[in-house]
């Protein structure tokens, strides 16, 4: 195994079933007692966006239609409210800041944060796991929130140890080391328990004969690059508990150098099924502005949000070995972590970014791509971007464009004339 990062005192910390726990604690009853269900209770088919932990243990999932909950249990149903939930995660974000500072803590989602405690312990004299407890304490007793906490050397170790374990034990906490790995980690099956591992990635993986997190752990590094790209690379890393990344990097992960970035709003749920006609668009248009300003990217940048009846989504980026500007080879990176991080719910927003741009004579080439090959793409792209220049985003368009899924009519006319991106 490869040189494992200097070890860190990490905390993850998940505020357990937040939005029903919220609607329990206002309404002074008991989570772990009641069975409430957050939903819009005028749609049946709706799907519910938090349920109490006391349904939890009845087997009835965060996720699910308001038709599918139990109906030998007088379950109480009500409507989200947002800005009461952010309210209390402020709450809580305060408390953490009693604990460290600012710079030491990122929030992952409204309901989860890390902190990066290692240099508070010898101020406090406690152990990470004594702090801990003092941080749930405090949370509870401010809020009447019960919270989790994953401890590990690092911010991966910390998350899943949380995830598979604190989750599930009386104490909601739990601690793993480095020495965990082999015992702890590469026991998780399936894999889409493992922290950035979707449904669709895990097929994949069990394409190959990949069922466990020890599966890929002791696969071939450089096999898993070869099929998944960069991403693949990290897979193994963190299958093997590697993870260099900090609190700090996370807090500025917004490019410092000039980067160019997209989003589009959807009109209706995407899936994996149509959403890729989406993706395909806003990237070309990201790869015409760099051609455009003569310029290659080295830093891809991908998010889904899903729809506002769910909440949530993911954003992360992969640096490339080789600066591009070739739209297919974006695509396949934001593809790769699509298919690692979505998880099969309706999709409302895309983003994409492009970062680390450099003049695009910075380009290597590759002993698998001849010069000729990329002299005759450059080209066609060029001659492409001339056309639309003069004539109009629409002149060409690729038959995927006309299909009724499609975006890219109405907003190159939206967008209007010439200047299409």
């Amino acid at each position: 195994m490869e040189q494992l990062a200097k070890s860190r005192n990490i905390l993850c910390i998940d505020l357990k079933s937040f939005f029903a726990s919220v609607e329990c604690v206002e309404r002074q009853l008991d989570p772990f007692k009641t069975p409430l269900v957050v939903c819009d209770p005028n749609r049946n088919g709706a799907i519910t966006l938090a349920v109490s932990p006391f349904l939890k243990k009845f087997g009835v999932k965060g996720r699910t239609r308001v038709y599918e909950l139990p109906t030998n249990i007088d379950i109480i149903k009500v409507p989200p409210r947002m800005r009461l939930y952010q309210e209390k995660s402020k709450q809580v974000i305060d408390i953490y800041m009693n604990f460290v500072a600012a710079e030491d803590i990122h929030i992952y989602s409204i309901d989860e944060a890390f902190l990066d405690v290692t240099n508070y312990l010898h101020l406090y004299q406690k152990s990470d796991t004594e702090l801990a407890q003092d941080i749930l304490k405090e949370i509870y007793e401010k809020t009447g929130l019960t919270a989790t906490v994953g401890i590990g050397p690092n911010l991966l170790l910390a998350k899943v140890s949380m995830d598979i374990e604190a989750k599930h034990n009386s104490s909601n906490i739990a601690k793993w080391e480095y020495e965990d790995i082999k015992t702890k980690l590469w026991s998780i099956t399936p894999l889409s328990k493992m922290w950035g591992i979707g449904p669709r990635m895990e097929k994949r993986l069990q394409a190959l004969g990949m069922y466990s997190v020890k599966d890929i752990a002791t696969s071939d590094k450089n096999y898993l690059k070869a099929k998944f790209g960069v991403l693949g690379e990290e897979l193994w890393y963190h299958a093997n508990g590697i993870d260099t990344s900090s609190v700090s990097e996370l807090n500025t992960q917004v490019a410092k150098d000039k980067s160019f970035s997209h989003s589009q709003v959807l009109f209706k749920d995407y899936y994996d099924h149509n959403i890729y006609l989406i993706i395909i668009e806003m990237i070309e248009l990201l790869c015409r502005r760099l051609r455009n300003h003569k310029m290659v990217t080295g830093l891809i940048g991908f998010g889904i949000s899903y729809s506002k009846s769910i909440g949530g989504g993911f954003y992360h980026s992969i640096k490339l070995d080789t600066p591009t500007n070739d739209a297919d080879v974006i695509y396949r990176t934001c593809m790769h972590i699509f298919d690692r991080y979505y998880q099969n719910k309706p999709i409302r927003k895309v983003s994409i970014s492009i970062g680390h741009l450099k003049d695009d004579s910075f380009i290597q080439l590759t002993m698998f791509e001849p010069i000729e090959e990329i002299e005759d793409k450059n080209n066609i792209n060029r001659a492409i971007d001339e056309i639309k220049d003069r004539f109009g985003p629409n002149t060409i368009l690729k038959a995927s464009s006309l299909l009724k899924d499609s975006t890219i009519k109405e907003r190159n006319l939206k967008i209007g004339g010439h200047n299409a991106e």
